[in-house]
């Protein structure tokens, strides 16, 4: 029999469209799944992952019935459902560890060091290199200060630097004076911590009631944890950012506690003056957080430190009353003329939170794939900035929110329903500055801050000669190490023991070197107690600590 030509190449034809299927079967057979049988990257089948996150309150709710959880779960098919805490953070913890049963994904908060001591967490370091360039690329820098002693990676930090941009609003460290304090007076240009306590002194003695009730002419933050606003403020009068219990030298880079220091002593000095002129809050030493924020919003105090992300809720509040003048301005004030403020953080690396995957976790390689798709910059400007025409403008290259877009973004019920509430934080996630220059996260985009300006903002900045209010403060050194307080130290260590007994020992003496009339003979007493610590082995620990991450980053 005689096959025609055409025949000939319709049949084969037919055998190789077959066995190119075949192949592609093969392939796709192979690809979407791995040895242990989990589903590997290109499966974008119906998939369903746990998230427990204890580290902000929140909706339990599915991530798919938000927009961008839609959004992801059309790329990935992936679905979230996410939980948030409810009650106390140890218990929730301590019950997940008793029972051995956990979420697919979790983010511990505080509670990270009872979670990596069970070993409850997977190590990430082959699923990242397998699965995850777009996550790798982003923490990139990072990579090594993210392993544990062990050389494995057990959790994502929250927040990997791209480059530097101040917050133009201050969420960092200052110090806070009303805003009517400064207007009485013509808006004196203030330095010094003398001049700053001066000037409060001079406007309480002109107005000593608000509204029928005593002014407050300082008070302070030192309820619980937070009680680091207090401790810390020695470093920062003495012209260094908040690296926690140490300052480090510049040259040197050696780091020495400074609680024991002249920068404590002359600032608990200030506090014990203010504290005899009738100018201290005295209730400050037993005040919760609540009341804390109570009295900022109730218009009667009248300065304190702190760092901007712990009082967002009462200048909002303020902000909101419309009343400009009961409203803070926040000040980069220092010990001495001659001392360079370090207010504004250099770019820095948080390692001691983070997000990760857990042992009873049905499919880690799915659930990388899913971060990894997050880590994606088009999905970070999703997850920070949102849909072009939507939530922000594209002008000329500059991201920008219109006044309507700013309003609509600042509302709870949209954030939720839209998914920055869920997806903002406690994911992967960089800062600083996209590839393009704009600012990683809105509120950092210089345009769009002054957008949200009132006109009381734009009066008071104008009358400091600045556009922005980080304008106020001056640029940060360069510190590679930055913050030194992120050192992972082990439970039991000395040095861990070091930060728990210093800080029972500051919670016992602050109040009376503040309060009482006799400082000097307290303060020697204090020292005596302080020196018993073992402060070498600590500073030891930060140093070497210091020194390689210093190495790290050539």
């Amino acid at each position: 029999m005689v096959l025609s030509k055409k025949f000939l190449i319709g049949f084969l034809s037919l055998i190789l469209f077959l066995a190119l299927v075949g192949c592609k079967n093969d392939s796709a057979s192979t690809d979407e799944k791995d040895n242990d049988g989990a589903t590997s990257e290109n499966d974008t089948s119906p998939f369903t992952f746990t998230y427990f996150n204890a580290g902000s309150p929140g909706k339990d709710i599915d991530s798919n019935k938000t927009k961008i959880g839609k959004i992801f779960e059309e790329q990935t098919g992936t679905n979230v459902k996410m939980e948030f805490l409810v009650g106390d953070i140890n218990t929730k913890i301590g019950t997940m560890i008793a029972s051995g049963q956990y979420p697919d994904v979790l983010n511990p908060d505080i509670a990270i060091d009872k979670v990596l001591e069970a070993e409850a967490f997977i190590p990430l370091n082959e699923l990242i290199d397998e699965h995850a360039p777009n996550l790798k690329k982003l923490y990139e820098p990072y990579l090594d200060r993210m392993k544990a002693e062990d050389g494995n990676i057990y959790f994502i930090p929250f927040g990997a630097s791209q480059g530097h941009l101040p917050n133009p609003n201050i969420d960092q460290g200052a110090f806070f004076i009303q805003r009517g304090v400064l207007k009485e007076f013509g808006y004196p240009k203030i330095k010094t911590l003398d001049q700053y306590f001066e000037l409060i002194e001079q406007y309480q003695a002109k107005y000593p009631e608000v509204d029928g009730a005593s002014t407050i002419g300082f008070t302070a933050l030192t309820y619980d944890w937070r009680f680091f606003s207090t401790t810390n403020t020695p470093a920062h009068l003495a012209g260094y950012p908040n690296d926690g219990e140490v300052i480090v030298d510049m040259e040197t880079h050696e780091a020495k506690v400074y609680g024991n220091s002249e920068y404590t002593k002359r600032w608990l000095e200030k506090l014990n003056d203010a504290n005899t002129k009738g100018l201290f809050d005295k209730e400050a030493f037993v005040a919760n957080y609540d009341e804390y924020l109570a009295k900022l919003t109730s218009g009667r105090v009248l300065g304190f430190f702190d760092y901007g992300w712990q009082i967002s809720q009462a200048e909002n509040a303020l902000k909101e009353a419309g009343d400009e003048d009961k409203r803070y301005m926040p000040l980069p004030i220092v010990f001495d003329e001659n001392i360079k403020d370090q207010y504004i953080e250099p770019p820095s690396f948080v390692n001691n939170r983070g997000i990760g995957i857990t042992v009873s976790a049905k499919d880690p390689v799915r659930i990388m794939k899913f971060l990894d798709n997050m880590a994606k910059e088009e999905n970070q400007k999703l997850i920070m900035w949102g849909i072009e025409g939507e939530t922000f403008v594209n002008d000329n290259g500059r991201y920008i929110r219109t006044d309507e877009q700013i309003a609509t973004t600042s509302n709870q019920e949209f954030r939720e329903e839209f998914g920055f509430q869920q997806f903002e934080w406690y994911w992967p996630r960089g800062n600083g500055l996209f590839s393009d220059g704009n600012a990683w996260e809105p509120r950092r985009q210089p345009e769009v801050a002054q957008a949200s300006y009132t006109d009381g903002d734009k009066e008071i900045l104008a009358k400091y000669e600045a556009e922005v209010f980080a304008d106020l403060f001056s640029d940060p050194d360069d510190r590679p190490w930055y913050p030194a307080w992120s050192a992972e130290l082990e439970q039991g260590s000395p040095a861990q023991i070091y930060i728990q007994k210093k800080t029972d020992l500051q919670r016992k003496y602050f109040p009376k070197l503040v309060l009482e009339a006799n400082f000097e003979a307290i303060w020697e007493e204090y020292l005596n107690e302080y020196n018993k610590l073992d402060v070498k082995e600590y500073e030891k620990t930060l140093t070497e600590i210091v020194k390689q991450r210093i190495e790290d980053n050539k």
